[in-house]
């Protein structure tokens, strides 16, 4: 196929057909079949200055351009040598075309290149190894105590901005052929912001504060704040007080994790449900609560510190028994 179009190249040089208008007679032909741009431009150069030959000089070492199995190989083990290679780089360090190396790679290989994926932070293998360990360990109590989740109450603390700028796709919106793309300035969260701290249980939240202006959590706030806790389980969870039977789920936060933290809890006997390090993803809080608060009010342009309050504790309040069910049980 590549010596019949230099062939008809050939022809259209002696016609004195520029190097587009060939291109294009040959693309017409040819169809995706046609030779790249540079090479039928290269090619052209050389018919012009008078070469005769059709075929490629021959040359050490150049690779084929076949689809063999090792030329396969060799592409899988540029790429798994550097992920971050692109095709031109690999295609050139390998002689081959662009155009094959991307078949290579996306028909043959069965790759793509992905972006990564942005987490809080990569664990070492002992955070690893504690995080199994932890899991292991609460589902071996699930099969002892299936009402383990019913007594636990979990809760942390949460920055709510008087504007949070809504998300790209909150953004969406439906446009015909002809009309242009919508678009948006960037926009930045307000300064303006309150503290909201918030526990749940399996059926509902048990106390909702917000911390004065200028405050922040340390570990004499949160002793206040478990204080509270403490008066409002006696209060609306009397089953779990009696016996003392309900456990305490937060965070390794340093206001968490102090000291003083820890002996509040042992001298009033509050067992702990242990946190694995850096695991959002087991805090239901951190994965339910906050996440469906803020994804309702992102967008919201609230007048004060307290329309924040008065907002937040109207769609906490909205949320069904079912939700919280569903979340402990995820």
């Amino acid at each position: 196929m590549s010596t019949e179009q230099r062939t008809n190249l050939k022809f259209l040089v002696r016609l004195w057909k520029t190097p587009s208008e060939a291109l294009g007679m040959l693309q017409q032909v040819y169809g995706d079949e046609t030779m790249s741009c540079s090479r039928v431009f290269e090619w052209y150069k050389r018919f012009k200055e008078g070469c005769e030959d059709m075929e490629d000089h021959p040359r050490s070492g150049r690779p084929l351009m076949s689809r063999t199995e090792s030329n396969v190989e060799r592409v899988r083990q540029i790429v798994c040598g550097d992920c971050r290679l692109t095709v031109r780089l690999i295609a050139n360090k390998l002689g081959m075309n662009r155009d094959r190396v991307w078949k290579f790679i996306t028909e043959d290989l069965g790759m793509w290149k992905v972006c990564a994926k942005m987490v809080p932070k990569l664990l070492n293998d002992d955070q690893k190894d504690r995080r199994m360990q932890v899991c292991q360990d609460i589902l071996e109590l699930l099969e002892t105590e299936p009402d383990l989740l019913g007594r636990v109450i979990t809760g942390d603390e949460s920055w709510i901005f008087k504007y949070d700028p809504e998300t790209k796709r909150q953004s969406l919106q439906w446009k015909s052929p002809m009309s242009p793309r919508p678009k948006k300035a960037r926009q930045s969260k307000s300064k303006v912001k309150v503290m909201l701290i918030a526990f749940f249980v399996v059926r509902d939240i048990v106390p909702t504060e917000f911390l004065p202006q200028g405050q922040t959590i340390n570990q004499h706030a949160y002793k206040e704040i478990l204080q509270r806790l403490l008066r409002s389980v006696c209060e609306k969870r009397r089953e779990l007080w009696q016996d003392n039977s309900w456990l305490l789920h937060h965070d390794k936060a340093p206001a968490h994790s102090a000291l003083s933290i820890r002996q509040f809890l042992a001298e009033r006997n509050i067992a702990v449900l242990e946190q694995p390090p850096y695991s959002p993803d087991l805090a239901p809080r951190g994965f339910f609560l906050f996440p469906k608060l803020k994804g309702v009010i992102k967008g919201t342009r609230f007048e004060d510190v307290e329309d924040i309050k008065m907002a937040v504790t109207t769609e906490l309040r909205r949320i069904p028994e079912e939700s919280f069910q569903e979340c402990m049980e995820a």
